[in-house]
């Protein structure tokens, strides 16, 4: 099982930006379609964005999401991104990345994640 390291949360003001990374080690990302996953205190992951293995196809969970945020993996550093651009107040949410579940079992331990915090 893979491992996977993820940073780049923090507290921000609304509307402002953050770029949050995903170390992974232990295994190839190039060999899997990847997400970005966010959690909600009491709630499951839920899928925010992915990206196929090659980057060809990319899928956004909204449509405010679509046109706020960005995928980029980049497999040669082993690490995956989330451009995340005009954040909203929003109930404090822990994200995750993994393998994309919808295409078999998450292959990578799940990290501890990283906190993106919105303030008003």
């Amino acid at each position: 099982q893979g491992q996977l390291d993820e940073s780049g949360g923090g507290l921000v003001q609304a509307g402002g930006s953050l770029r949050l990374s995903c170390a992974a080690s232990g295994r190839n990302i190039s060999d899997y379609n990847m997400a970005w996953y966010r959690q909600v205190p009491g709630k499951k992951r839920e899928i925010v964005a992915s990206i196929s293995w090659n980057g060809a196809n990319i899928n956004y969970a909204t449509y405010s999401v679509k046109h706020r945020f960005t995928i980029i993996r980049d497999n040669d550093k082993n690490t995956l991104y989330l451009k995340m651009n005009s954040l909203k107040p929003e109930v404090k949410a822990i994200n995750y990345c993994n393998t994309d579940h919808r295409n078999g079992p998450n292959y990578f331990d799940w990290g501890q994640g990283t906190r993106v915090t919105v303030s008003s």
